[in-house]
């Protein structure tokens, strides 16, 4: 008898284990208010360090996009990235000043959109 009870409650407790886990929290990016801290820091509103703003920008905007695909932990990931580096701006624009054009223009070159193989480009619009 006391079999059966004890595989009854270690299935009960592995059901809802996996119930209690398998359930993501989603990732508040509106609530975690990204864009108040950013503009609270007066270092960050600096026009040097408008890189660093449109770099923190950008990792919030990812961190929509992880929330928008369900991928919760790493969005709440890259929100802790965003606020500890807006928490420390002069650490974050220390850690960003890497002044290397070769590879700017490589990350650059990166950015931009590729047309598939064996697919030919629009044609190019006349101008009034």
């Amino acid at each position: 008898m006391i079999r059966p009870t004890l595989r009854l409650s270690a299935l009960s407790l592995l059901l809802i284990a996996g119930l209690a886990g398998g359930s993501a929290q989603a990732c508040d990016v509106a609530g975690a208010k990204i864009e108040d801290l950013i503009a609270g820091k007066a270092e960050l509103q600096a026009g040097a360090n408008s890189q660093t703003l449109r770099d923190l920008r950008t990792l919030r905007d990812a961190a929509i996009v992880l929330e928008s695909y369900k991928y919760a932990p790493e969005c709440e990931r890259l929100l802790a990235i965003v606020r500890s580096l807006a928490a420390d701006p002069d650490k974050a624009i220390e850690q960003s000043g890497d002044t290397d054009e070769d590879k700017a223009e490589s990350i650059a070159e990166s950015r931009k959109p590729r047309m598939p193989k064996g697919e030919k480009s629009a044609p190019a619009e006349a101008k009034p």
